[in-house]
């Protein structure tokens, strides 16, 4: 069976969303590469790659309306741990886009889009052996300069069969019970504080805080911090 994408894989690129921009076309294309000089993460920080890395972006067009959009980058977290198959034992997401091992970070998703055209990002560190404090990797030994490819091929073809359904079937459950931001309390940009207690349909972080519940959504929060362990939601 054909791919319902093109895939370019390269050993070094500046950044794999720059690649996808540059060859996005009405059929989906995956770039691929073993290192990026210039990777960016969601607010535009500089993503540092470990020494076996995944760096992966996927460009597509997609069907569903535009007020949908931003909860393409948890359906992207979804297929990533899915694609990781067993080594994503133990792994969570924090609400919007993180991969996390505990309280270390091992990845993130990136989602940009550009007139009627999304380019998803994913960058995960794979094989790390003295990760700095705060970062970790997927797998406590080397799995291979081959493996990268082969998880971005399966993420690519997740992604892309959610995106196939309506955006009301998108994995929500799945999600929610991958998040490891809720139950906690946490703050966020620019003075907001509360515990994190629901993901709702739409993709929102809910939160209760003093004032009442209130709807956090992804593009208008520049940063979500977690304060303490997760309690019962």
């Amino acid at each position: 069976m054909s791919r319902p994408y093109e895939t370019l894989v390269l050993e070094q690129t500046t950044s794999t969303q720059d690649e996808v921009r540059r060859r996005i076309d009405s059929r989906p294309v995956l770039v691929v590469a073993g290192s990026q000089t210039r990777g960016r993460g969601r607010t535009g920080a500089d993503w540092v790659n470990a020494p076996r890395a995944l760096a992966a972006s996927i460009g597509f067009r997609p069907a569903w309306p535009s007020p949908w959009w931003p909860v393409i980058t948890l359906v992207a977290g979804v297929a990533a741990l899915r694609s990781l198959g067993g080594a994503a034992a133990g792994l969570t997401l924090k609400w919007p886009n993180d991969l996390m091992k505990g309280d270390d970070k091992l990845g993130g998703i990136l989602t940009e889009a550009s007139g009627g055209s999304v380019i998803v990002g994913w960058g995960a560190n794979l094989h790390w052996p003295d990760a700095p404090s705060g970062r970790d990797a997927v797998y406590p030994s080397d799995p291979g300069p081959d493996a990268a490819l082969g998880i971005a091929g399966r993420w690519a073809a997740g992604l892309l069969e959610f995106m196939a359904s309506g955006p009301q079937d998108w994995p929500y459950h799945d999600y929610r019970r991958r998040c490891s931001t809720l139950g906690r309390e946490i703050t966020w940009n620019p003075n907001g504080r509360g515990r994190a207690v629901d993901i709702s349909p739409e993709g929102g972080l809910v939160v209760a805080t003093p004032a009442g519940r209130i709807t956090l959504v992804s593009g208008s929060v520049s940063e979500v911090r977690r304060h303490g362990k997760p309690g019962a939601v």
